[in-house]
């Protein structure tokens, strides 16, 4: 069915409520995605411009707000555990099995199309600690995140850098700029470091926090820009 939902910025498609909770949780990432593009699209076609993260940002509060996705108090599902260079970090009060990640959107710039690319790429190449968004709510400093919610893994110890690169070049990634980044000519994988790849009890290994671009958008500069590693 379609749902004229011009404050949101667009006409969309949203599909029919599903009983079943995952179906829903699929739901709320395509209907947060179609907001944002929503207002990508809207503005850039009155303004010819593509930055647009502030407004979509603005539009995806209201947007779960009105739709009952807004966590008002995430310390009611959460225990606050460690803070990222984009994300906050919270242990499930309800069971030892999920984290919750409060993301910040750092690594989108202009928008937040790479934001929900990202997430749809990462489930892809890593289904053992898929991401799902469940809501929006504010982190500690006040900013409006994506709530995800991600597999707790117990580990036996962080992946040494050569078994990071083994296993990457399994899946068809190769090493670029010594070591800077990963990539199979469609996508560049960054932050694949020890302490964000875990090497569980089943010895398998685990991507729990990468930065992922489309070999097309110019990834490198983008990635150097926004972290961390490079604006200290």
């Amino acid at each position: 069915m379609y749902n004229k939902n011009k404050q949101y910025g667009k006409t969309e498609s949203i599909s029919s409520p599903s009983h079943s909770e995952e179906n829903e949780i699929h739901c709320l990432l395509e209907e947060a995605s179609n907001v944002a593009r929503g207002v990508l699209e809207s503005i850039q076609a009155i303004a010819g411009t593509t930055v647009v993260k502030g407004v979509q940002i603005s539009n995806l509060e209201r947007f779960a707000r009105d739709r009952g996705y807004w966590i008002e108090d995430i310390n009611t599902i959460g225990i606050f555990s460690d803070r990222g260079s984009e994300n906050e970090v919270y242990l499930s009060i309800e069971n030892n099995t999920t984290v919750y990640k409060l993301n910040d959107f750092r690594y989108s710039d202009d928008n937040l199309s790479q934001f929900f690319e990202r997430i749809r790429i990462h489930n892809i190449y890593f289904p053992d600690c898929s991401y799902k968004l469940i809501g929006f709510a504010y982190n500690k400093a006040e900013k409006v995140c994506a709530v995800l919610s991600q597999p707790f893994i117990v580990a036996m110890r962080e992946a040494t850098e050569p078994e990071i690169e083994e296993e990457l070049n399994k899946m068809g990634f190769s090493s670029e700029l010594d070591g800077e980044f990963f990539s199979n000519g469609n996508y560049d994988i960054f932050d694949a470091l020890p302490n964000n790849v875990l090497v569980g009890n089943d010895g398998h290994l685990y991507f729990i926090d990468t930065i992922i671009y489309k070999s097309q958008d110019n990834g490198f500069e983008k990635y150097k820009s926004l972290s961390p590693r490079y604006n200290q």
